[in-house]
């Protein structure tokens, strides 16, 4: 259940990156977010090709990533190239061998420090054949990547204060509270669901009103929704 409830984390996080990046043009792009206190958690969603990423991944190569290591000291958006990540005095040519491989040479980083103390990168490849458009690009866009950004980290900090409050997510709702979130998510109103079960509308405003603080959601439309693309709602029988 929580394997598949982590795959349904990077589905909605990688949908709603998409939603806008993908208006922009056909861009090679990489949301990560890096634990400050220890880096080896580390949560990632891309467009990159998956070779790299996996290899990224098994070989721990965070800890030496000289884009990462620049974003820690960093608040705002940065370029980066082979000379940043064969600077010397860091050994990083390794690194940068392995990243070229995958045409992973020059880039562009929005950076976000989270009160969580993660560290958040949204970052861009920048290919030699367009590199100069693509960059006139992600400057021109600047302010709307990085509010896209902070919509984005707010929607994953939101959807894994909810996998860390039970591995069992069905059990974080009352047998009630879950009637109406079913209910709610099949296009009932507030008047509908409180005559099928029974219960005043103003009872039924209650337990919506439980559910929306429960999961640390704006509203109640924003509650249906992560309960039913994160399957957090039972069948009622």
């Amino acid at each position: 259940m929580l394997k598949e409830y982590e795959e349904n984390v990077d589905v909605i996080i990688k949908n709603q990156l998409e939603t806008t990046l993908n208006t922009l043009g056909d861009l090679s792009w990489a949301y990560v977010v890096l634990s400050k206190k220890d880096m080896s958690c580390i949560f990632g969603v891309t467009n990159y090709p998956d070779e790299w990423v996996t290899q990224y991944k098994e070989k721990g190569l965070q800890y030496t990533d000289p884009v990462v290591i620049t974003a820690l000291n960093r608040l705002t958006p940065f370029s980066w190239n082979e000379k940043l990540l064969v600077r010397s005095d860091f050994n990083f040519e390794k690194l940068f061998i392995q990243a070229s491989q995958f045409g992973i040479i020059n880039g562009y980083t929005f950076v976000l420090h989270d009160n969580q103390n993660n560290l958040v990168t949204l970052s861009f490849i920048i290919p030699a054949a367009k590199g100069a458009e693509i960059m006139e690009l992600l400057i021109q866009h600047k302010g709307d990547i990085s509010l896209l950004l902070a919509s984005v980290h707010e929607t994953y900090l939101t959807l894994t204060s909810l996998s860390e409050k039970d591995t069992d997510k069905h059990s974080q709702f009352t047998p009630r509270e879950n009637e109406i979130l079913h209910w709610t998510s099949l296009g009932k109103t507030y008047q509908e669901t409180g005559m099928i079960l029974g219960i005043k509308v103003r009872t039924v405003k209650f337990h919506m009103s439980n559910i929306v603080k429960k999961m640390g959601v704006a509203n109640a439309r924003h509650a249906v929704r992560l309960g039913v693309e994160l399957q957090l709602i039972k069948p009622v029988e």
